[in-house]
Parts: C-alpha cells; structure tokens; sequence
C-alpha cells in the first residue's frame, strides 16, 4: 500500500502501490501542462466509507510514497 501526502497538511490517501503509480504519471502530465482537477474516490468501509476529494493544482504540494521496494508494472 502506498500514500499520496497532499497540501501543507500532509492530508493522506492511502492506496495500492500500482493505483498510485498510475496515479503519479496522469497527475504529474496534469500539472505539468498547468491544468487543475478535481480527484476524487471511495473510501474503504473498514475505514467508514464515504467518498473523498482533492483540488490538484500545479502549486499544490505531493509527496508520493511506496510502501514496496520496486516499482510497479505500468500498463
């Protein structure tokens, strides 16, 4: 399971190593071209449930960690 630390905050999504690989790339072409989203998901229900969403900006703040040590195929 990996995370995505967002904002000065640090608010955490936590997530599968590979999701947020995918992640990474789309975000990372998103922001590079300066064009802001709106991410959205479903939380868990061991962790309650709910839905849940970030403003992504090019001046926002991410720190993306992996909890495996290689990096996950991307198709």
């Amino acid at each position: 399971m990996g995370t995505l630390y967002y904002g000065a905050a640090r608010t955490s999504v936590t997530m599968d190593d590979r999701v947020l690989a995918h992640l990474k790339v789309v975000i990372t072409g998103k922001l590079r071209r300066g064009e802001p989203f709106l991410l959205s998901w479903n939380e868990k229900v061991d962790t309650g449930g709910g839905r849940g969403s970030l403003w992504m900006h090019p001046g926002c703040d991410l720190v993306y960690r992996f909890d495996g040590s290689r990096s996950p195929e991307l198709d």
